[in-house]
């Protein structure tokens, strides 16, 4: 497989969908639901229709599959993440532009969309590497991608220009193949308690 096919993602928890402009109304509802700090990218109410059309754009572009994260329990809409910075040539994908609402937040939907999303890249594409990548002075997000058992790469500095003009320091961490398993292991034993 490749890292953009289109594919539905289920594991009983959660659904990745393709993300589409029918999930605009539901996206809307979540986002009202965070607060919105400088160092996060969760559009505002008003621009979530316009991040989604960012997000097909660059699906067409060939360097992101984007979801829509449903949670099952619920059957709501409660997300969105995505396979990013895709270089299909040498295997190597990101899993990021992800946010979820306040109510799924600190729930099984954030394990469980990193444990669909990891199993797919590195045992149905293949992976050599998935990246994550976060604000680094996003202490949530870094708690978050660190308690995946990822190891932290480095932090590239003045990485990327924000919506305000400040400068993001970006905090990049990575899997391998060969820590997989023990991810995986460490995902199944955190769905198992919840």
């Amino acid at each position: 497989m490749r890292f953009l096919d289109d594919i539905t993602l289920d594991d009983g928890r959660v659904r990745l969908e393709p993300l589409a402009h029918d999930h605009a109304d539901d996206l809307a509802r979540e986002a009202a639901t965070l607060t919105h700090t400088w160092y996060t990218s969760v559009p505002e109410r008003g621009m979530v229709p316009a991040d989604i059309e960012r997000r097909l754009a660059l699906r067409d572009a060939g360097t992101m599959n984007p979801f829509a994260v449903r949670r099952l329990a619920t059957g709501r809409i409660v997300g969105v993440t995505s396979l990013c910075n895709i270089d299909q040539p040498n295997r190597r994908v990101e899993i990021g532009h992800t946010w979820i609402g306040a109510e799924a937040q600190r729930s099984e939907v954030n394990p469980a969309m990193k444990r669909l999303l990891l199993a797919h890249a590195f045992d149905a594409c293949d992976a050599i590497a998935v990246t994550l990548m976060t604000h680094f002075l996003n202490r949530q997000s870094r708690a978050a991608i660190e308690r995946l058992g990822a190891k932290l790469d480095g932090v590239l500095r003045s990485h990327r220009i924000l919506a305000d003009g400040s400068l993001r320091d970006t905090a990049v961490y990575s899997i391998l193949p060969h820590e997989w398993p023990a991810v995986r292991n460490g995902l199944d034993a955190r769905l198992a308690r919840l």
